[in-house]
């Protein structure tokens, strides 16, 4: 049966095959300048039962091409796109902890994706000469990657999900609110760098990492409000109402950074590296808030102060979600009650 040109080719191979149909198309030319010949190069597309199967494969591929190197892509060479495509969002020092897991999986970096197993994954880790937590770490590389490889369909099981090789519990977070003589002592130092920052968290509920890329823009003091928020589709772009005791403290920072011409309403004007903040620029600072007034506090006790507090003063349970960000599990609350701004800020009012 003769194809249309460019359209591949269907042969069948001899000896007793299970699928004996080979469906293969032209993807370029080797020319040998001995010979001054030129020699196709092929790609396989697939082995099939019936001739009719291969012709179809052949054409389900011209139809939408997809990457056959899918097939034979290794461990090694994943991980080298997944990382082109990850370092781009997360910093330095996290790029290395991933770079260093990565150097423990050796076995794995010539094996195909498609053929590595739950055994090869758990024996890898097993056999690593370190600790649980880089242990740990390989785990999550393992996650990491094949959620990729799913993506890009590379593979079809995330094996991955089976390994269970290292488990640890995972580890119980204390948070401790900040007490009442606590924040008289952030008010009477107000003057030393991002004190003030603090207190805004304490008053809106926003966690450190969203409060560190809270834009200019997201700032409306026509309704005295800000719209911000991460992590979750509840917790993605929710409207707190700035509480009455801290709306000084968010004008100025306004200010600040309007007349420094920057997009963030919370800026360094020493830093190296640019007056914005990220995470770990604020866990810095305020490591010597804590330091300077005596404190033993992690920067998620501000979130968890403010919801001590709205819970103390019997804050209405649907909109203190609504303000935080968490999901809201009654049907009738999510679906049918629709809160209005005035809601949301006398509730907020009612934390003195």
């Amino acid at each position: 049966m003769k194809l249309p040109n460019g359209f591949g080719s269907v042969h069948k191979l001899t000896g007793n095959r299970r699928k004996p149909w080979r469906a293969r198309k032209t993807v370029g030319w080797d020319f040998d300048p001995v010979t001054r010949k030129a020699k196709q190069k092929y790609i396989t597309i697939g082995y099939y039962t019936t001739q009719k199967d291969a012709i179809q494969a052949l054409a389900d591929y011209n139809a939408n091409p997809y990457d056959i190197s899918t097939n034979t892509i290794t461990f090694e060479e994943v991980y080298q796109k997944w990382s082109e495509e990850h370092f781009k969002v997360i910093v330095k020092s996290a790029q290395r902890t991933w770079n260093s897991a990565f150097h423990y999986c050796e076995p794995l970096y010539k094996m195909p994706m498609k053929d590595i197993r739950v055994v090869h994954l758990e024996q890898t880790i097993k056999n690593a000469t370190v600790g649980d937590n880089t242990k740990g770490r390989m785990k999550s590389l393992f996650n990491m990657m094949y959620k990729y490889c799913m993506k890009h369909e590379i593979v079809d099981k995330n094996y991955a999900e089976l390994c269970d090789s290292i488990k640890k519990p995972k580890p119980q977070i204390v948070r401790v609110p900040f007490s009442d003589e606590e924040i008289q002592k952030l008010w009477n130092n107000i003057q030393f760098p991002f004190v003030d920052m603090v207190l805004i968290g304490i008053y809106s509920g926003f966690r450190p990492q969203e409060l560190a890329i809270l834009k200019v823009a997201d700032v409306d003091f026509e309704n005295n409000t800000i719209r911000g928020g991460l992590k979750t589709d509840a917790g993605k772009n929710r409207l707190v109402p700035i509480h009455p005791i801290v709306l000084e403290l968010v004008h100025k920072n306004y200010d600040n950074a309007k007349s420094m011409d920057s997009e963030y309403l919370f800026n360094d004007e020493n830093g190296q590296q640019g007056t914005w903040l990220t995470y770990d620029k604020y866990r810095g600072r305020w490591n010597k808030i804590m330091k300077k007034l005596d404190m033993q506090h992690k920067p998620h006790d501000t979130r968890h102060t403010f919801i001590t507090k709205a819970k103390n003063v019997n804050m209405n349970e649907y909109i203190l979600k609504l303000i935080v960000g968490h999901e809201v599990q009654d049907i009738t609350e999510k679906v049918y009650t629709h809160r209005t701004l005035e809601d949301l800020q006398k509730e907020m009012l009612k934390i003195k």
